[in-house]
């Protein structure tokens, strides 16, 4: 088996220590390591963080491969830090069932980037009617232990309460897009001060934060969990900050673009700004930041959700909604959390490896850096700055809302189980 020796990594931004990693884990930890034959990694006082886990990514295979598969989107994981990504069901046909989502499972072992974790539809088609085949999912190759009907509501308070039920007996979530539909109709964006100047149909906080609470309701009346989705708004924060002093089993996400990005970009009627939930106001991002901080929202998700090309360079009403987040999420998190002393490297490696890990029961994943572990990691280079060029993207669509934009931070090495998916900034 292949020795890797890093040496003088920052393990979560501390003190530069070297780490040995032997064949699939950790071997040790410590100052002056040496080992015969092994690669030597020059850290040079780079970040070293446990492999970071994504609970909400698009890969959009089976059915739309035109805008990611799962090999790009791996790839795309790998250069982003990411060492397991949990794929969306919102696929053609839907992951609805055992064999779809075995499918999706498979590709990701057979390309080995990063692990692919599907989550299962709540719902049949993910129309709302109909619970899915929770229990066949679960007990499935794929194990799955997250549902989700995201990109659309679970907005019937019956077949949610029967999903959190269903759930519950194998310890598995319910993770909420959280959109009440009837107060969406023909939303364009954030329902507000822009909304009104420039004549597009709002997308108001209370279609968000009342789904919300009331999810957080019957999970507290089940004894279930309960994830709610992209959390937007400063009302949804409240919502979450309160149910959780009640005791009640939830947790939250948010984007790394709902935590810089604002309403205000939508001016220029670029549709690479549409996106759902939409981008809300300063004062919801400064409340998602301080949310994120004191863990009232428990991790960052990047809903990584990728478009070709002729459906984002349209008039803005037909353009679909989503832009990509694998590749850009760090950087993102560092400009927004640790620049801003919200947070520091070893809170983002709870908010983005740790805690999400936990949450989706991704096994091997959301590691210590220690001996005995693991050696799914990721080193990134802080002091780095650049501006993002989608044309290095590795994945197979560019509707990045951050083209141009100088970021800090660039992940230069991860490691899946101790084999390297990407060295000096480019992928193996």
């Amino acid at each position: 088996m292949s020795k890797t020796l890093i040496r003088g990594a920052r393990v979560l931004g501390g003190e530069p220590q070297d780490v040995l990693i032997d064949g699939e884990v950790v071997e040790a930890v410590g100052s002056g390591l040496s080992a015969e034959g092994a690669e030597v990694v020059e850290a040079g006082g780079k970040v070293l963080l446990p492999g970071l886990v994504d609970l909400h990514t698009h890969l959009r295979e089976p059915g739309r491969e035109d805008s990611e598969t799962v090999l790009t989107g791996t790839r795309a994981a790998a250069s982003g830090g990411f060492t397991a990504v949990f794929a969306m069901a919102n696929t053609f046909p839907v992951a609805d069932t055992a064999g779809v989502v075995e499918q999706v499972w498979r590709l990701g072992r057979e390309h080995g980037y990063c692990d692919v974790q599907p989550i299962g539809a709540v719902t049949v088609g993910l129309e709302g009617r109909k619970l899915a085949e929770l229990g066949a999912m679960h007990e499935s190759a794929a194990g799955v232990t997250v549902f989700s009907d995201d990109g659309k509501c679970v907005d019937d308070a019956v077949i949610m309460r029967r999903a959190l039920e269903y759930v519950k007996a194998f310890g598995g979530v319910v993770a909420q897009h959280a959109q009440e539909p009837r107060l969406t109709e023909g939303a364009q964006m954030n329902e507000g001060v822009v909304s009104a100047e420039l004549g597009l149909g709002g997308w108001p906080a209370v279609a968000e934060e009342s789904i919300i609470a009331r999810d957080v309701l019957l999970a507290e009346h089940v004894g279930s969990r309960v994830h709610i989705c992209h959390l937007s708004t400063a009302g949804s924060v409240e919502i979450v900050r309160w149910a959780k002093s009640r005791g009640i089993d939830v947790t939250a996400e948010v984007t790394p673009h709902h935590l810089l990005l604002t309403d205000e970009l939508v001016r220029s009627y670029d549709p690479v700004y549409k996106v759902n939930p939409p981008l809300r106001t300063e004062r919801d991002v400064r409340a998602l930041r301080e949310a994120l901080a004191d863990g009232t929202i428990d991790i960052v998700a990047t809903d990584h959700a990728p478009h070709p090309h002729e459906d984002k360079d349209c008039e803005w009403a037909a353009a679909a909604m989503g832009m990509v987040g694998l590749e850009t999420a760090l950087s993102v998190v560092q400009e927004t959390m640790v620049e801003t002393g919200l947070l520091d490297w070893a809170q983002v490696a709870d908010r983005m490896s740790f805690t999400p890990a936990r949450i989706g029961r991704a096994q091997g994943h959301g590691r210590p850096v220690s001996a005995g572990e693991p050696a799914n990691l990721t080193l990134v280079d802080t002091a780095y700055r650049g501006r993002v060029d989608p044309a290095g993207f590795a994945s197979r669509s560019r509707n990045t809302p951050y083209e141009g934009r100088e970021l800090p931070g660039r992940v230069t090495h991860t490691w899946l189980r101790g084999k390297a998916t990407l060295v000096d900034g480019k992928l193996t």
